[in-house]
């Protein structure tokens, strides 16, 4: 058996044994706060960034994902334009976007505009094509500068979050869609958005991986009950941090393939070294696919404020940053028929 699929069911079995902590409350500067993803995750992540600007205005990574909304709560759109089967509206989810702004269904657009983003697109990739991520570079060129956007697409990789040090080789397309390209993708998105960090940490174990309890911010909803979260040493002894929201793909989360995301994905030391907390949010295996709601399986409002997915995903910065956290939301509808990682 290979090293790495014996890590994997080992992880799995710590990641369905061990209990699970409440939420820590730290010292967190929310001006830092930024969100990234792969694939489903991307797409979550750049709900988020929209509908969430006030939250997110530092900016977002976007792995194999398009642009807002669209699908336009479809699941038809998600398998067919926001794969590459047609072609994506682009002027048309603009005029949306603004349209939503406008009524307060989203945050203002004006938020966007000191953003940073980074988009990555494999050469490589077979599900998400890298047309798709050109039409999201569109789309977010209509908010903020294309100065502040770097569009990475000259790595030939299959569907996956990219490392330097651990996963299949860069062609591979199987679970646990991590693939070791010798290119630190974390590192390459948190520095975009932040700028000049201190080099990542070679000894993690200083800080803390929590598994924590997602409870108290969700009810159903396709998410799982736990969340896990990356905590330095600095952090937990009191210093002012910054929060990372790292977002899984689908068939990605912690009840598929145990700790290997959350341990592996190239964001914990980074963190070490920067007074970053990273927060993983995780779906459940009663999600469509363990996908986060891009395409309105959960609900019809997948993209606005409302969403129930975002609603928790917020609600736990709240938390985290010592605030009161929202309401525990309403419980979810039932889910539509499958769609892709």
């Amino acid at each position: 058996m290979q090293p790495q699929r014996i890590a994997m069911l080992a992880a799995t079995f710590i990641a369905t044994t061990t209990m699970a902590a409440p939420l820590p409350q730290l010292k967190i500067d929310k001006s830092q706060t930024t969100v990234s993803g792969a694939s489903s995750g991307g797409y979550m992540a750049v709900q988020l960034h929209v509908a969430y600007s006030a939250t997110f205005s530092k900016g977002a990574g976007v792995i194999s994902g398009g642009p807002f909304n669209c699908a336009e709560a479809s699941v038809l759109n998600a398998l067919g334009r926001c794969l590459g089967r047609a072609p994506i509206p682009v002027e048309a989810l603009i005029s949306i976007t603004n349209d939503w702004a406008k009524a307060g269904l989203i945050d203002p657009v004006s938020n966007l505009a000191g953003s940073k983003v980074y988009l990555f697109a494999g050469a490589k990739d077979s599900v998400v094509p890298q047309s798709t991520s050109a039409d999201l570079q569109k789309y977010y060129e209509k908010f903020l500068p294309a100065a502040n956007i770097t569009f990475r697409k000259d790595i030939e990789v299959e569907h996956a979050m990219v490392t330097d040090d651990f996963g299949a080789p860069c062609l591979t397309k199987a679970m646990p869609f991590i693939n070791n390209c010798s290119f630190d993708l974390a590192g390459a998105i948190l520095q975009h958005l932040y700028g000049t960090l201190k080099p990542r940490s070679s000894n993690i174990a200083e800080g803390s991986l929590i598994e924590f309890d997602q409870t108290p911010f969700v009810n159903g909803q396709g998410m799982a009950a736990t969340g896990w979260a990356y905590v330095p040493k600095s952090c937990s002894e009191g210093a002012t941090c910054r929060v990372h929201v790292a977002l899984h793909g689908c068939r990605q989360n912690a009840a598929d393939i145990g700790q290997v995301f959350v341990r592996n994905a190239g964001y914990n030391r980074w963190a070490e070294a920067n007074n970053m907390v990273v927060l993983y949010p995780q779906t459940s295996q009663k999600a469509t696919n363990s996908c986060w709601d891009w395409w309105g399986y959960n609900d019809a409002n997948h993209a606005k404020k409302s969403s129930p997915q975002m609603t928790a995903i917020v609600a736990m910065l709240a938390h985290l940053s010592s605030d009161a956290a929202p309401a525990k939301p309403a419980p979810a509808p039932a889910a539509a028929p499958a769609t892709s990682r």
